[in-house]
């Protein structure tokens, strides 16, 4: 596929804390990909004319990221993030949520994430389980890039058969 193919897909990611940043440029890059990089502070990124740094904070608080992704993601968009009720409020505006660790979130798999999410906070409130996910591996990375890559090409054969 060329990078012309991409017309009009963005990647919006949640960027505070996202590990896969570099592998969002690479395929950016070879698709021809709008990236916003939407963050809480402010952070060094590369100077190039598809990504922007978007530094949200309306309020101080910790999901003026999402909110500020959420309003703005379309059916043209992917919106890389590991906090599931974002994944969930993006699919409900069409977009293409998609975790660092290459998970990528469907209407039939995110309401039984949204439910295990809750179950594992309430677990960690009453001390029954401690620690987070496991560390993020190469293999992630590698599960993100296949993710990342089917949902340009899924999004741009829709766009295809629109236009």
């Amino acid at each position: 596929m060329k990078a012309t193919d991409a017309r009009g897909i963005r990647v919006l990611v949640d960027a505070d804390a996202c590990p896969v940043k570099q592998e969002v440029y690479r395929v950016a890059r070879r698709y021809g990909l709008e990236v916003k990089l939407v963050a809480n502070s402010w952070m060094q990124v590369p100077v190039a004319p598809w990504l922007q740094l978007v530094v949200v904070d309306k309020s101080g608080q910790l999901d003026d990221a999402d909110d500020w992704i959420a309003e703005r993601a379309n059916d043209r968009d992917i919106v890389v993030t590991e906090d599931i009720p974002l994944a969930a409020r993006a699919l409900a505006k069409g977009a293409r949520p998609i975790s660092p660790r290459g998970k990528l979130w469907t209407e039939d798999s995110i309401g039984s994430a949204l439910a295990n999410r809750d179950l594992l906070a309430e677990l960690r409130e009453a001390g029954t389980i401690t620690g987070g996910p496991p560390p993020f591996e190469k293999r992630d990375r590698s599960r993100f890039l296949q993710s990342l890559d089917q949902a340009v090409q899924a999004i741009s054969r829709r766009v295809e058969r629109v236009d």
